[in-house]
């Protein structure tokens, strides 16, 4: 299993939109949305997300580790 790097919201949200998600609102937490998509992502507004919030946000999203730390670069 790869290593997560430890990133803020902001970060997290970045890469979730270079793969195609949008912010439907943001507030304490970050919601995350996707046409064709009946899941919503809830990402927590803070400094730092913890890595296993971060991997069940991956995972909701139905992507793997290694797309989403390809979008972190983008």
């Amino acid at each position: 299993m790869a290593r997560l790097p430890v990133l803020g919201a902001s970060d997290v949200v970045r890469a979730f939109k270079a793969i195609g998600w949008e912010v439907a609102r943001s507030g304490n937490h970050i919601i995350l949305v996707r046409d064709g998509s009946n899941v919503s992502l809830s990402v927590p507004n803070h400094a730092e997300v913890a890595r296993g919030t971060l991997r069940r946000l991956i995972r909701d999203a139905g992507v793997s580790v290694v797309e989403f730390t390809d979008a972190l670069t983008s």
